[in-house]
């Protein structure tokens, strides 16, 4: 894991080599272990090329330095993830002529570009963001993963292209300025993240995840390679294998154990849920030593899963650390968490999971996670209400805005779930549905809470190109795995495990396991009111029953109960102090009113406080933060 920048034909004539040391010192914590710089001119002198990395050493500690090029120096690599097939690919190279100096996954890359061109990435198990300079064809390539694990940040403007793990390194340069791309603030207050390709910073832009850039000739082309499976129409049953279940165990198993392959060591982030619990557990199949596990809790004992995690810990005989966690760590690591982030902090467990992941590094520099296995194996209550939505929208208008949702909306804060399968259901839009069941406001509620413009070019997510005719179930899971998943969760993970300087692998992304599960029919992912059934079934004989038939509790980080009592008046001088940033973009009486209703219980805005809070830090912290000094 690593962090990687560069540049090809910048703007003008500055000298590279300290722009590029820059680039890579805002990215350290990526890669603590080693730096590298390559910094070239075209033979005709006509444009620049520039590349940075940031190593932290995982496979080859010795000899996996970087930019690392081929036998004739004409291809250099700067790489970012993991290439879990690699020894096997790198068989198929060598028989195929191809010479190795390195044990490096990272020559693989290079080597494989070399033999099939930019289709290379539809031959790699693994997670990657990589940029290649090719200097006999003068061409750039650049590839993000299929699920978007690694990250990759662009800038573009004319023939000049910037890329970055993030998007910090951009603003490192004298090119790339600090401004806010307000239309995306209508998404951000949508969704709590702001869907990709694009960013809260104008002019700054994801690489979608399947994806593949290519810049020759001053152009920039890009290409998708890779489509969730669940874009389509299953598979017919009659397909289907004989034993699917164990299937489903055996890629599982196998997706575990080609992560365990390193160098140096590492244990599993254990929640006490099925996903990390299953991972624990088939960890435990493939080491002689005791798996080491960390896990984090809070004071709030309603809140905390250290008992569960405790069981499993005990079950498996893993070395296990835990860690407890309170608002005081909000106040205190929140503005540094959003500078890692370049970004709102979307999610309050952000917090936990940096903290965890910081306890995690005095014994180990890579953890095996259980991430994305609900926007695969539909594990969300709301991938069974979903289904709900066209019979809802069958009632008479008036009898549903009428009576149904004004009753459901003064129930008290105990009926959570059922405020917000009614808040979801009542919008007909799919995508404004989406963005409801995890997000912040409505389109009528931004409307009522803002005062800025609405957005002139609306920021929309992905997963709208769905097949037309396919399940409600697929619909969403598609849409989960091209926005929640890859701009919420996978960026949360890499940010704040990089922050430590850690390496997170996650199993149930693998994505021929994701293929083989989006084949069957849907009730091996959802079956009645039972979420994620295959993988249930998969660890009856490894888990507890407890662990099995336990409801999804979610990573829930009490800050409803902080926000009503300890950190009250700090939320309101945040948002409403003179010192504020961001007052002016709402009105004044909603903004007290919703600040009034949770402190006082009548409602929980806790959702809506910390989007507003996070979006503060991130204008103290990034969109106003000083301009880095031009070399």
């Amino acid at each position: 894991m690593c962090g990687i920048a560069g540049f090809i034909n910048p703007p003008d004539g500055r000298e590279p080599r300290r722009i590029l040391s820059a680039m890579a010192d805002s990215i350290a914590h990526r890669g603590p272990d080693d730096t590298g710089l390559l910094a070239t001119t075209t033979a005709d002198g006509h444009f620049q090329v520039g590349l940075a990395h940031r190593r932290l050493s995982i496979i080859d500690v010795g000899g996996g330095h970087q930019p690392m090029g081929n036998e004739t120096g004409q291809v250099q690599i700067v790489f970012n993830g993991e290439i879990y097939n690699f020894a096997e690919l790198r068989q198929r190279l060598i028989a195929l002529g191809h010479r190795f100096t390195t044990a490096s996954d990272t020559e693989t890359i290079v080597h494989a570009y070399e033999e099939w061109d930019t289709d290379c990435v539809s031959h790699f198990v693994g997670m990657f963001a990589f940029a290649i300079w090719d200097a006999g064809r003068e061409r750039l390539f650049l590839a993000r993963d299929r699920f978007g694990k690694k990250p990759l940040y662009l800038h573009q403007a004319g023939a000049s292209l910037l890329f970055a793990s993030e998007a910090k390194a951009l603003l490192a340069t004298p090119w790339v300025r600090r401004e806010l791309d307000q239309d995306t603030l209508w998404a951000y207050l949508a969704y709590r993240y702001v869907p990709g390709p694009r960013t809260l910073y104008q002019g700054i832009r994801k690489l979608p995840p399947g994806h593949w850039a290519l810049w020759e000739s001053g152009r920039l082309t890009e290409q998708r390679y890779y489509t969730p499976p669940d874009q389509a129409r299953a598979t017919a049953p009659a397909q289907l294998g004989t034993d699917p279940v164990g299937d489903f165990l055996a890629l599982l198993d196998h997706a575990v154990q080609i992560r365990m392959v390193s160098d140096v060591p590492f244990g599993a982030f254990l929640s006490g849920g099925i996903d990390s619990s299953a991972i624990v557990g088939l960890m435990a199949r493939h080491t002689p030593h005791p798996v080491q596990t960390f896990s984090v809790g809070f004071a709030d004992e309603g809140y905390s899963e250290l008992g569960h995690a405790r069981n499993i810990a005990q079950q498996f005989g893993t070395d296990h650390h835990e860690l407890i966690v309170s608002e005081e760590h909000l106040i205190d690591h929140l503005p540094a968490l959003v500078r890692f982030r370049d970004a709102p902090v979307a999610e309050p467990s952000d917090i936990p999971i940096y903290l965890l992941s910081q306890e995690a590094r005095r014994s180990v520099k890579m953890v095996l996670t259980g991430e994305g296995s609900d926007e695969v194996l539909a594990g969300y209550p709301k991938h069974r209400f979903e289904a709900y939505a066209k019979p809802y929208h069958a009632i008479p208008a008036a009898l549903r805005h009428g009576l149904v949702e004004p009753l459901i909306n003064h129930l008290p804060y105990a009926f959570r779930r059922a405020k917000t399968l009614i808040a979801a259901l009542s919008l007909e839009n799919f995508e404004e549905r989406m963005a409801r069941w995890f997000g912040a406001l409505s389109w009528a509620e931004r409307d009522a809470l803002l005062q800025l413009p609405p957005p002139r070019d609306p920021c929309r997510a992905w997963g709208l190109d769905s097949a037309e005719d396919n399940t409600p179930l697929r619909r969403i899971l598609y849409f989960d795995q091209l926005n929640w998943l890859p701009d919420n969760l996978l960026e949360r993970g890499d940010r704040m495990t990089m922050a430590a300087g850690i390496e997170a692998r996650m199993p149930f992304l693998d994505h021929r396991l994701v293929e083989m599960v989006s084949a069957l029919p849907a009730d091996y992912r959802l079956r009645g009111r039972t979420t994620k059934w295959i993988l249930r079934q998969a660890m009856t004989r490894l888990l507890p029953e407890a662990i099995l038939k336990r409801p999804k509790v979610g990573f829930r980080v009490p800050v409803n109960v902080w926000f009503q009592h300890r950190l009250r008046d700090y939320v309101r001088d945040q948002l409403t102090g003179s010192r504020s940033l961001t007052r002016s973009y709402y009105k004044a009486d909603a903004l007290r009113k919703m600040l009034d209703e949770h402190a006082s219980g009548r409602q929980n805005h806790e959702k809506l406080i910390w989007t507003l809070l996070s979006l503060e830090i991130w204008h103290q912290e990034c969109l106003n933060a000083p301009t880095p000094a031009q070399p």
